[in-house]
């Protein structure tokens, strides 16, 4: 009869985790002391992240708000959570962590550009973490597997909900006032569309 050895897996500290990203070419997330690394992005993906960065740029361009790629840490105090989100708005002041001074805790506007491997993870436990952002009002999530918008709300009483879009539609981004265009986030001039 065989039996099952379970392995304990090694429970980091933040200031073990901010050392290893320090010194890191590769991002990594930390999610309830353990890091993890991140996936990379296909060049669709970086397209899409990059569409949604051009719009929002144009439109905020006069906006005391900062449009920001994935290169930029975002930390839920609540949970720890510590990630890279492939575009963050902040307006007004932006607000560090006090334990992570890279570490961006005020985002208005957060958007997961998803893949087979992440969507599942991005549209429920890191949504649920994301959501305990007091700042935040919301996340737009850009489909990869079809050309479609969800984009979760958070109301003035504190309820989400989840509005969608379609390819020839467009969603209003409250959280920073702005339209969001379907075939401009996919839009991709070396595949002509």
């Amino acid at each position: 009869m065989a039996t099952v050895t379970q392995t304990r897996q090694r429970t980091y500290t933040l200031a073990e985790y901010l050392d290893l990203e320090r010194y890191s070419n590769v991002r990594h997330e930390f999610v309830r002391g353990q890091i993890l690394a991140m996936a990379g992005g296909t060049p669709e993906h970086g397209t899409f992240a990059a569409n949604v960065i051009a719009v929002l740029s144009t439109q905020l361009r006069d906006r005391p708000c900062r449009v920001q790629t994935s290169d930029v840490r975002i930390r839920v105090q609540a949970t720890g959570l510590l990630t890279y989100p492939d575009v963050s708005v902040v307006c007004g002041r932006a607000e560090v962590d006090a334990e992570d001074r890279d570490a961006i805790v005020n985002p208005v506007l957060l958007v997961e550009v998803t893949s087979p491997s992440t969507d599942a993870y991005d549209r429920g436990e890191k949504l649920e973490q994301y959501r305990r952002i007091p700042a935040l009002i919301e996340v737009l999530f850009v489909a990869h597997d079809a050309r479609r918008l969800d984009l979760a709300r958070r109301s003035e009483d504190g309820a989400w909900s989840t509005l969608t879009a379609g390819d020839g539609s467009s969603l209003e981004l409250e959280s920073v006032g702005c339209p969001i265009d379907v075939a401009e986030v996919y839009r991709d001039p070396l595949r002509g569309r």
